[in-house]
């Protein structure tokens, strides 16, 4: 049980700050928009990167030089157009918080969901290379591997179901300008510090 805390902990941790993925969610929240589905992506694809860590995947990126940085210029690339495109949004204006209907189709919603996962650097190096090696240090590495996709689960539902909150605050139009920059500059500072770091 304690293992199962510490990788829980752990987990929990790594996926807390808001980086492009956790504000897709967000705004699917918001928007109350295919918000199970795109849960539910985040979460089983970061359980399978925690499986791949636990299992002692995080070692090909030293054994392939030149991984992390390929890996750094799609995730930067991504992220500079989605940045982009959130700040345009911004620019037009004219969005306003909807309770019925979605913005996007789930085919849409889904693969920008499954993009922003798997093409974020930082989601290899948190869930695959540094859950991983630190898996590595308990004997019970299975239970370690259960608290970690636990936190995940915990996280990405909340975050998506408890975003409704924040429902009557962005009903007006100019909030969501506010959202999209806020977002727009984020994804652009993250690929500025893939491409730099």
């Amino acid at each position: 049980m304690q293992t199962a805390l510490a990788g829980f902990g752990l987990g929990l941790s790594l996926i807390l700050a808001i980086g492009a993925q956790n504000a897709f969610v967000l705004r699917q929240g918001l928007v109350r928009s295919h918000v199970f589905a795109v849960c539910l992506t985040c979460a089983l694809s970061d359980a399978l990167l925690i499986a791949a860590g636990v299992a002692g995947f995080g070692t090909l990126t030293q054994a392939v030089p030149g991984l992390e940085w390929g890996m750094r210029l799609f995730g930067a690339a991504f992220l500079l157009w989605y940045g982009l495109r959130s700040l345009i949004a911004a620019w037009r204006g004219g969005e306003t918080l909807r309770a019925e209907g979605s913005t996007q189709s789930l085919r849409a919603a889904l693969l920008t969901c499954l993009a922003l996962t798997w093409l974020n650097p930082h989601v290899y190096l948190d869930t695959v290379v540094l859950l991983g090696a630190v898996a590595a240090h308990y004997d019970d590495r299975l239970a370690f591997a259960l608290g970690a996709m636990t936190a995940s689960f915990v996280f990405f539902f909340t975050l998506g179901y408890g975003a409704r909150g924040l429902s009557p605050v962005l009903a007006r139009p100019g909030a969501w300008r506010v959202l999209d920059v806020l977002i727009g500059l984020l994804m652009l500072v993250i690929a500025g510090s893939l491409l730099l770091g």
